[in-house]
């Protein structure tokens, strides 16, 4: 995949247009998902596959065995600090 360095503009509705050598790149169809991941200043936006969707999900699924309800809030506060 080459590099690319577009700009953007956000609309008053909050949307953001990918522009189009950006989205043929990608592969991203009308419908497509993406995942937004924000740390500090940096917004970075991911195409989501079913590969990327159970790779986000592993350490969910894994905690989901492991803990009870009462639980939830602590493993929360662990993987933000991942």
């Amino acid at each position: 995949m080459s590099e690319m360095l577009e700009m953007g503009t956000v609309s008053a509705r909050g949307q953001i247009a990918i522009p189009v050598d950006i989205r043929k790149e990608m592969g991203l169809e009308e419908g497509a998902r993406v995942f937004f991941f924000l740390e500090e200043d940096t917004l970075l936006i991911k195409k989501v596959s079913v590969q990327t969707w159970k790779q986000v999900t592993q350490p969910l699924r894994e905690a989901k065995k492991k803990i009870n309800e009462t639980e939830v809030d602590k493993l929360i506060h662990e993987m933000r600090k991942k």
